[in-house]
């Protein structure tokens, strides 16, 4: 998930203004007020490009917002309990004060089967619909998805003025079962296999993409669909007229997202004692971070296979871990298989547990062990004794440092491919990637160097195939963020973080570092990112601004990361104590939601310059995201205080 990934995209209905004014840009006190701005302007929005196919998408009694007449029908199949849906809510709710009358949005359910809560979240908002108030129920769902238990979907129905009585005897009628399992073989047969996925006048995008991704496609539609009414094709009759000629279903091999691009090289590194299968000196070698309870990386299990079965002498795959934050049993389960990689059975243990996702626990890791005739206490010992918890971590450090964030992220000789991708998308890129080993080889190199050549040569290309499609250089505002470091530095990073967030922790130091050694050249403005898998994050951001009230924001930054396993309110409150805050006031602001604006304001922003994930940061106005190592820092920094200094040449 990158796709996602991903996706970038959180709650906040203020996407466009910030403080009752649009994001213009025009603010001298800003991130990107460093850079110049017309290449900002003129660039196109970042991400893949979209497939052109017009897939017929039936409306069917789906739950409808907007105008039969609207030019532009976008249609979502979409979970409850999905954090991604919940991201790309925002964006849609956006989009519909954007476009106004011209965008009709359509809401399909597919709730996916490992989300417990997500089938019974949606039979209650299409209960609510039959009052009409599906759409305030399904706000009250997105808002809320970490909450869906019986009582809490009955304390919605209650928010949102619902017949109680009636609406709990509508959540036995099968029809909405019905109507469920219609919405999601349709999503099955158009390929949408994950969530949230979206059909744009027929146009599969999938993933809580930036918004630009979709207004994109949303302008490219309105100009075809105001060119059919131009010549004669009745507004609510535009719709079915584009999908007339579409298709019924996608190709059989059509993966869930569509396929994305090779991507630019990376350095990717791993430990020589990482799993892995296929001869060391393969002409073409994979890395992929994956993470055991993620459904995306068990599908590509299939596809790994194939590869292992069609390159046997080629194709060297290797194994890294990413273990997601919000899969609890996705970090035992990556310490037990390294546990069975030292009993010299990574990959039938590896099988073992993408064949049994919902069973990740203790009890069923050692069950696995077993059943492969490993040494039971030996494997045992090794996760009682946290032995291979740095390796897990470093593999998911590593991953944060060159943008695998998602699962599950492939680099194939160093070129980044996302995703649960076909056999046959892989075969293309592998294909590529055989052909310029096999001219390396003739050239001279040694097998054995070969892998460090491909990297070398692949980073290399970049310069040129990457700049044509840099993403633009963002103008965001610093305002009332908290900032440290001296006003007039002429670099300005602003951070869009999550206290709850492992890898947004691991990125403090490498900021006090980057202070000390820029002094007085750098500043750092930090931005809330409270992502909606982490409960306590949101809580902890309104207290972080509490404590800026009173002076104190970065000490209590520090507190809030050095403790990220304790964020409820008791801990909150205890290190406003500890720092000598006035508790009293800094209790009243949080009871009475005095930041909850300035919180939802940063999130719609990061929604708007297309942040997908934590940490993610703008040095002057220039993407860097994860938790990278401070050399990628210093090379944007140092690039930017050289463009300072030649301005400031110029000048005299």
């Amino acid at each position: 998930m990158k796709p996602n990934v991903i996706v970038a995209l959180l709650v906040g209905l203020l996407l466009g203004f910030v403080g009752g004014r649009a994001f213009t840009g025009s603010s001298k006190d800003s991130a990107g007020s460093n850079k110049p701005t017309a290449a900002a302007n003129a660039a196109a929005p970042s991400g893949k490009p979209a497939d052109a196919t017009i897939f017929k998408v039936p409306i069917d009694d789906s739950p409808t917002k907007g105008s039969a007449d609207a030019l532009v029908t976008l249609v979502e199949f979409s979970d409850y309990q999905c954090p991604f849906c919940s991201r790309a809510n925002a964006t849609v709710e956006q989009l519909q004060k954007d476009y106004g009358s011209k965008l009709r949005v359509v809401m399909k359910q597919n709730p996916l089967s490992f989300h417990p809560r997500a089938k019974p979240a949606a039979v209650a908002a299409l209960a609510a619909g039959e009052q009409g108030k599906y759409w305030e129920y399904h706000g009250k769902l997105f808002a809320n998805a970490k909450a869906l238990e019986d009582k809490d979907l009955e304390s919605y129905a209650q928010d949102v003025g619902l017949d109680i009585s009636r609406w709990k005897a509508d959540l036995t009628n099968p029809k909405f079962s019905t109507i469920i399992d219609r919405d999601q073989a349709l999503a099955g047969k158009l390929g949408a296999n994950g969530t949230p996925a979206f059909f744009i006048n027929g146009r599969f995008l999938s993933g809580a993409q930036p918004i630009g991704n979709f207004k994109t496609i949303i302008d490219e539609e309105l100009g075809k669909a105001e060119a059919l009414v131009r010549s004669g094709t009745p507004a609510n009759q535009v719709y079915a007229a584009i999908l007339a000629k579409g298709v019924e279903s996608a190709p059989r091999n059509n993966p869930s997202q569509p396929e994305a691009p090779a991507q630019a090289y990376r350095k990717v590194d791993f430990p020589a004692d990482a799993p892995s299968f296929g001869p060391k000196d393969a002409k073409v070698t994979i890395v992929e971070w994956s993470d055991f309870e993620c459904p995306f990386c068990g599908r590509v299990g299939p596809t790994l296979k194939q590869i292992k079965e069609t390159y046997p002498k080629d194709v060297r795959v290797v194994f890294r871990h990413q273990p997601l934050p919000f899969h609890p049993n996705a970090k035992p389960a990556a310490e037990a298989s390294m546990a069975a990689h030292e009993q010299g059975k990574f990959w039938e243990y590896h099988d073992k547990l993408f064949a049994n996702q919902r069973a990740l626990d203790r009890a069923s890791l050692e069950k696995y062990a077993q059943e492969l005739g490993l040494d039971v206490a030996r494997f045992k010992a090794a996760l009682d004794s946290g032995k291979f918890r740095a390796k897990v971590e470093a593999d998911s450090s590593a991953g944060a440092a060159v943008g695998a964030n998602g699962t599950p992220t492939f680099f194939v000789n160093g070129r980044e491919f996302v995703g649960a991708q076909p056999f046959e998308s892989f075969k293309r890129i592998i294909e590529d990637e055989k052909a310029r080993a096999e001219k390396l080889l003739a050239s001279g190199t040694k097998p054995d160097a070969l892998y460090a050549r491909l990297i070398e040569e692949g980073l290399k290309s970049n310069g040129a195939a990457a700049a044509p499609s840099e993403p633009a250089v963002q103008n965001i505002e610093v305002g009332n963020a908290p900032v440290t470091g001296a006003k007039n530095a002429a670099v300005t990073i602003v951070a869009f973080s999550d206290f709850e967030c492992p890898f947004c922790g691991r990125v403090v130091p490498t900021l006090h570092q980057l202070e000390q050694e820029y002094k007085g050249k750098i500043r750092v403005a930090f931005k809330n990112q409270p992502l909606p898998m982490h409960p306590n994050a949101k809580p902890a951001a309104e207290a972080a601004l509490a404590a800026h009230e009173q002076g104190k924001f970065w000490e209590y930054h520090d507190k809030l990361f050095a403790n990220q396993r304790a964020l409820d309110r008791a801990s909150l409150e205890k290190y406003a104590q500890e720092l000598g805050l006035d508790v009293a006031r800094f209790k009243a602001a949080l009871d009475s939601g005095k930041f909850t604006a300035q919180v939802t304001a940063d999130m719609a922003e990061a929604s708007r310059v297309g942040v997908t994930g934590t940490p993610s940061f703008f040095i002057n106005g220039r993407s860097l995201v994860g938790a990278q190592p401070i050399d990628a820092f210093k090379r944007v920094i140092d690039e930017e205080l050289k463009k300072k200094g030649t301005v400031a040449a110029d000048q005299k």
